[in-house]
């Protein structure tokens, strides 16, 4: 078993051990460390003083190392920045996903058709309140109401979870290593996979979901105040700040959801993996 996933088993279990993990790593200055120094970290995990627990954290850390959500004027910008978002999200997706069940970890023609596709219908689908608007002159407060605010929260739930179980489909068709308590490889399972992109999908729905739906909540209650009606200039850029704001709080939250080693019982598995194993529970590595 990898020893980061080895780290995981031991320390991220709980939720709040997993959050706190996460802000952590999710440190800016670890950006800044080269190669080299990620490679000594790890060298350090199998030498490190377990007493010396601070330098044990700085090697895990090393270890382990808005445009899009806004309101458009057009059909255009809002294609242009659903495009950089989808684009991002697949390729994030996909360098993330748990790639044991596939040969050399190459990426094959499937992969990159479903990688495309996924970027191209996504993208399409998250300029429909925009294109809508425009193409039909729709000026009623109620319609613009609904397609700048409730109608993207729920779209852009169902479209992050519809970019992880498209890119990360082969994991569903392939399966991914499944572990006994000891880290000892027990085989390859098409239903731990299934189980992987599924959490990691839920997650990704509830990060992108919940990073749309706060701003725009805020904003209406905020225009139906005095002070939003009188400085309606001063209220715009609130949108800008609470979703970045929001994001950043969702992506440790969203990431901790469920942990990177979860567990499957034996009876979950394919009949040849139960025989494979006494033990009653097994390990998998999720992704992110």
């Amino acid at each position: 078993m990898d020893i980061n996933l080895q780290f995981w088993k031991s320390e991220g279990q709980s939720f709040l051990r997993r959050l706190r993990l996460w802000i952590n790593i999710l440190d800016p200055v670890s950006l800044l460390s080269s190669d080299g120094e990620i490679k000594k970290a790890r060298s350090l995990l199998g030498s490190a003083d377990p007493k010396n627990k601070r330098e044990a954290n700085d090697a895990w850390k090393l270890s382990l190392v808005i445009a899009s959500l806004l309101p458009h004027k057009g059909v255009k910008p809002a294609f242009l920045w659903q495009f950089l978002l989808q684009s991002y999200s697949a390729g994030f997706n996909f360098s993330n996903r748990n790639a044991t069940a596939t040969k050399d970890n190459k990426t094959t023609l499937k992969q990159a058709l479903l990688i495309v596709g996924s970027v191209t219908y996504a993208t399409c689908a998250g300029t429909i309140p925009q294109f809508v608007m425009t193409r039909y002159g729709l000026r009623s407060t109620s319609v613009q109401v609904f397609c700048r605010s409730v109608l993207p929260v729920p779209l852009a739930a169902l479209l992050a979870a519809f970019n992880v179980l498209v890119v990360r489909a082969e994991e569903i068709e392939n399966g991914v290593r499944v572990f006994d308590s000891s880290g000892n490889s027990v085989g390859i399972s098409q239903k731990a996979g299934s189980k992987a992109v599924n959490e990691t999908a839920l997650s990704r729905a509830a990060m992108m979901g919940t990073t749309v739906a706060l701003p725009s909540l805020l904003m209406v209650l905020l225009k139906r105040t005095s002070f939003g009606q009188r400085h309606s200039l001063l209220v715009a850029p609130v949108r800008h700040i609470s979703a970045a704001l929001v994001l950043g709080l969702m992506v440790p939250l969203s990431f901790s959801l469920f942990p990177q080693l979860c567990t499957i019982q034996r009876d979950d598995l394919e009949n040849e993996l139960q025989t494979a194993t006494t033990d009653k529970q097994l390990f998998y590595h999720r992704g992110l």
